[in-house]
């Protein structure tokens, strides 16, 4: 095993631990994390990405023209990679150069790491980030909140794609607005409810432009 591959254990008195937790969360930030991969990325400016499993077309194809931008500007994301839209965009990060912050809702300990994580792991710019011990190897509607928590306060700011009404990811926004950490999302009509509980939008430009094809 490579150092770029090897697994840590950090707890608040880490002093890789990211104080960004403790500040969010307080007395329920994670008394442990479990990493493999370069920890030096948990130290830099990140960008959360979270999307309803469910999502319109339109925003799937915005979706997608973000992920092609952040690879270009190599911006570090996190997220946990687990709705059908942030799937895709990982695809085309995974691309890049960026680095990542992949955080699962479940235990990394003894987890077979999927074949396209593995040469970037290698190459220093992704990192498994797990707030769960040895004995949560599935993932439940619990631990994805708690994951969902986690990669929130480990971001700069936040970017939801798209929070269906009346679902669970339009609950986490609400909380995540309490906190008032910067928070975007796309100008769409089916975003009026993330907009009208007060998230900014994404402004031209903001995460650079993508020339498509004629």
């Amino acid at each position: 095993m490579s150092a770029s591959t090897d697994q840590h254990s950090l707890t608040p008195e880490h002093p890789a631990y990211p104080p960004a937790l403790r500040r969010w969360l307080g007395a329920d930030a994670p008394p442990t994390l479990t990493t493999r991969g370069n920890l030096a990325i948990v130290q830099q400016p990140a960008l959360a990405l979270f999307s309803s499993s469910q999502c319109p077309a339109a925003l799937i194809l915005r979706a997608h023209d973000l992920a092609e931008q952040l690879r270009q500007q190599g911006r570090t994301v996190v997220s946990g990679f687990h709705s059908p839209v942030e799937r895709e965009c990982l695809t085309t990060l995974l691309r890049g150069t960026q680095p990542l912050i992949l955080c699962p809702a479940r235990s990394i300990e003894h987890w077979r790491i999927p074949p396209e994580y593995r040469q970037p792991l290698q190459d220093g710019r992704v990192l498994l980030l797990s707030p769960f011990s040895a004995t949560q190897r599935r993932m439940t509607e619990e631990t994805a909140l708690t994951r969902n928590l986690v990669v929130a306060a480990l971001a700069e700011t936040v970017l939801v794609v798209h929070a269906a009404p009346g679902s669970k990811t339009e609950a986490f926004c609400r909380e995540l607005v309490r906190w008032g950490k910067p928070l975007r999302t796309f100008d769409s009509p089916h975003n009026t409810n993330l907009i009208g509980m007060g998230m900014g939008v994404v402004a031209a430009g903001e995460y650079g432009t993508v020339e498509r094809a004629r």
